[in-house]
């Protein structure tokens, strides 16, 4: 599962749009993902088993092949997308379904969420990659659940699965040839990205603080919420002195460069003003030259 489930929100309800089947772009990516039917896929296309083989050369013909992924998808990110991305392209024609857990099994199985499941739902239908969000879906996939969503093949990546009592969830249905792997991205997950936020748990409370939360809001006490607002203020001093050091040091740089500008055009001066005083007064000068002739 996909970061292993994510879960639901209250928005969630507005997008029930009617289910169909869709080989190409869906609306061009116009409109959300629609929300799969408690009661399953109702399409009367005649649904035959495939093998991977079959589905890799575009078979069958009369629809598209029905790939489901399922995760927790809390603060959805960039991996989630990539996941999904090679989910919708495992195959020629692909009908993409993603099942989200709702938060009461994630909070049991797995352990608390960012987001509500509401909100992860919703998440989901925006992804261009989706076809049809399945909310609440199981934890373990059953067989009458892969038959109720006429699932042809489970994406998700080679890595076993441990989980519920289980080595792998995905176990029986690698078993029973309906799996497809999928790569996970390095260097992002939504534990990699609570962690980042725990290690500068300081800034973004501040950063929250300054943005008008409240203390209460952000579940800071009245000392850690002075303090907090002191060390702002500190460091607005900071920067404050930060930016006086830099202008003074353009200052002086400017000045030092004024003055060797006016040191130097002084030299030149200087050198000019006394070769023009021996050419007039020197041995050899013009007023020399001029008494000579005199006398």
């Amino acid at each position: 599962m996909a970061g292993r489930r994510r879960g639901r929100g209250n928005n969630a309800q507005q997008h029930q749009a009617p289910q169909h089947q869709r080989a190409g772009p869906r609306g061009s990516q116009r409109k959300p993902a629609a929300f799969a039917k408690s009661t399953g896929c109702d399409s009367q296309t005649p649904h035959d088993k495939l093998t991977i083989t079959q589905a890799r050369r575009g078979t069958p013909a009369n629809r598209p092949v029905r790939v489901y992924a399922d995760g927790i998808f809390d603060l959805f990110h960039s991996g989630h997308a990539r996941a999904l991305m090679q989910a919708k392209n495992v195959f020629p024609n692909t009908y993409l379904i993603v099942g989200v857990c709702s938060d009461e099994l994630t909070h049991k199985l797995k352990g608390y969420t960012v987001m509500t499941e509401d909100e992860r739902y919703d998440a989901l239908t925006h992804c261009r990659y989706v076809d049809e969000v399945v909310r609440d879906a199981p934890w373990t996939l059953t067989t009458e659940f892969l038959h109720r969503h006429k699932i042809d093949f489970v994406a998700h990546d080679d890595i076993p699965y441990t989980s519920a009592g289980s080595e792998d969830v995905y176990k029986h249905i690698k078993e029973a040839g309906m799996f497809v792997a999928t790569e996970r991205t390095e260097g992002i997950s939504t534990s990699d990205l609570i962690t980042r936020i725990v290690k500068d748990y300081d800034i973004y409370v501040r950063r929250n603080l300054q943005r008008g939360y409240t203390a209460r809001e952000l579940n800071v006490g009245y000392i850690n919420e002075k303090k907090y607002r002191l060390q702002e203020q500190v460091d607005k001093m900071k920067e404050t002195v930060r930016t006086v050091e830099e202008k003074s040091k353009h200052f002086v740089y400017r000045v030092e460069e004024k003055s060797h500008d006016l040191i130097h055009k002084w030299e030149e001066k200087s050198r000019e003003f006394i070769s023009n005083f021996l050419e007039l007064f020197g041995p050899d000068g013009a007023w020399a030259r001029s008494l000579l002739h005199q006398y």
